[in-house]
C-alpha cells in the first residue's frame, strides 16, 4: 500500500508539472511573450497563382528581388532573415528599411540581386531558409523551377499597380504574416496603409477638378538619377491627394520621359523635383537658364523638393510621406492640420519602428522650397 501511495503521489506531481508547463509563458524585457505557435502544414496561393504548401510558422526566411525584403520588415520579420542580396549591402540612401535595420547588412550574401539578375540557387540553399520570398524576378514557371532546384518553398509577392499599390500589395503583406506567424502585425500594416490612403483622398475629394492647380514632378529616380524630363504618370503622391498631374493626360502609367519643352505648354502651377535627380537639374539650369526662367512655377516661386521613394521598388513609407507634404503645398487649407515632418516620422515609426525623417533630410534635403539658379 505504501508503494502504491508513493506511486500515485509521483504521478499526481508529474501531472501538475505538465499542466503548469502547458500554460506557461516566458518573460522578455519586462513583457510577456506567448509560447510559440504549434507548427502545422498550410497551403497558400501566391501572387502568381501558385499553390505552395509549407510548414508554418517558419523560423528562417530570405527575400529576393525588388522590394521583397522591405515587405518582410514591414511585417516585423527582420529577425528571421538569414541572408540578403549583395545589392542590399551597398550604400543606398533612401532605402528606409535598411536604415531601420542596418544589422541586416551583416548577414551572409545570397546572390548579387537586382531587378535583372537570376536568383543564385546555391547561395540561397547555403543559408538554409524555410521559405524564399521573391518579388518581380520570377513568373509562375520560374518560381516553380527555383523551388524544384532548391527544395525550398518559393512564395511570389507583388506590389501591384505602382500608381496606387492596392490589393496585391495588401495580399502580399498578409501572406508574409501568415507564413512567419505575424498575422496580426501584417493586418495592422494593411489597415494603417488603407487609413492613410483614405485620409489623403477625403481631404480633397470635394474640390472640383477645374479648380485644382496643375502640378508636375521632375527628376524622378528610376534605375538611377535623371533630369527634369524624367517624370511619372499616375504618380502615387499626387494620385493619393487627387492632384492634377499634367503628365496624366498622356494616358500612360509609370515612368515617362518627356520633351522638356512640353513643360512650357503644360504650364504647371507647382513644380516638384525628386531630390535624387536635383543635381542634374541644377547642372542643366546652368546650361539653359532661359528655359527654366520661362516656367510658370519658377516665376511664382513654387518649386519644391521631394524625397525619392523609387529605390528597388517603391519605399511605400516615403511615398506616403511625400503625399502629405505635396498635399500641404498644393492644398494648404485641406492640410492645415498636418505637420509633414511629424507625419513622416509617424509613418516611418509605424512601418519600420524608427522615425527616419532626419535621415532623409540629411541625405536628400528633406521637405523644402527650392531656388533654382541661386
Amino acid at each position: 500500500m505504501r508503494k502504491l501511495t508513493s506511486l500515485l503521489l509521483i504521478l499526481m506531481t508529474s501531472l501538475l508539472l505538465l499542466t503548469g508547463c502547458g500554460g506557461s509563458s516566458s518573460t522578455k524585457e519586462g513583457g510577456t511573450v506567448p509560447t510559440t505557435a504549434q507548427a502545422h502544414k498550410q497551403k497558400i496561393t501566391d501572387l502568381v497563382g501558385r499553390e505552395v504548401e509549407l510548414t508554418v510558422p517558419v523560423q528562417r526566411v530570405v527575400a529576393i528581388g525588388p522590394g521583397a525584403l522591405r515587405l518582410v520588415t514591414y511585417a516585423e520579420g527582420a529577425s528571421m532573415v538569414v541572408g540578403i542580396e549583395e545589392t542590399e549591402k551597398k550604400p543606398n540612401p533612401g532605402r528606409s528599411y535598411m536604415l531601420a535595420y542596418p544589422d541586416l547588412k551583416k548577414l551572409p550574401s545570397i546572390g548579387q540581386g537586382g531587378p535583372d539578375t537570376a536568383p543564385n540557387e546555391e547561395s540561397l540553399v547555403s543559408v538554409k531558409p524555410d521559405v524564399i520570398f521573391v518579388c518581380t524576378l520570377v513568373d509562375k514557371e520560374k518560381a516553380d523551377q527555383l523551388q524544384a532546384k532548391t527544395g525550398i518553398p518559393v512564395v511570389a509577392l507583388s506590389y501591384g499597380d505602382l500608381a496606387t499599390f492596392g490589393e496585391n500589395l495588401y495580399r502580399s503583406l498578409n501572406i508574409i504574416g501568415s507564413i512567419i506567424g505575424k498575422e496580426k502585425r501584417a493586418q495592422d500594416v494593411v489597415t494603417y496603409l488603407k487609413q492613410n490612403e483614405k485620409d489623403l483622398a477625403d481631404r480633397t475629394k470635394g474640390i472640383p477638378e477645374g479648380e485644382k492647380a496643375k502640378v508636375y514632378v521632375g527628376a524622378v529616380s528610376m534605375k538611377g538619377a535623371h533630369g527634369i524630363e524624367s517624370t511619372q504618370a499616375q504618380y502615387p503622391p499626387f494620385k493619393y491627394i487627387g492632384a492634377k498631374n499634367v503628365v496624366d493626360e498622356t494616358g500612360k502609367n509609370g515612368t515617362v520621359m518627356i520633351d522638356k519643352e512640353k513643360l512650357i505648354s503644360w504650364e504647371p502651377d507647382f513644380l516638384f523635383l525628386d531630390a535624387g535627380g536635383y543635381a542634374l537639374v541644377t547642372e542643366d539650369y546652368k546650361k539653359n537658364p532661359a528655359f527654366y526662367q520661362s516656367l510658370q512655377a519658377l516665376k511664382t516661386d513654387r518649386v519644391y523638393n521631394l524625397i525619392p521613394f523609387n529605390n528597388y521598388n517603391p519605399n511605400i513609407d516615403t511615398a506616403f510621406a511625400d503625399a502629405y507634404y505635396a498635399g500641404k503645398i498644393i492644398f494648404p487649407e485641406q492640410f492645415k492640420d498636418i505637420d509633414p515632418i511629424k507625419k513622416s516620422d509617424e509613418i516611418y515609426q509605424f512601418l519600420l519602428g524608427k522615425p527616419l525623417y532626419a535621415d532623409m533630410d540629411r541625405d536628400f534635403g528633406g521637405f523644402k522650397k527650392l531656388e533654382l539658379g541661386k
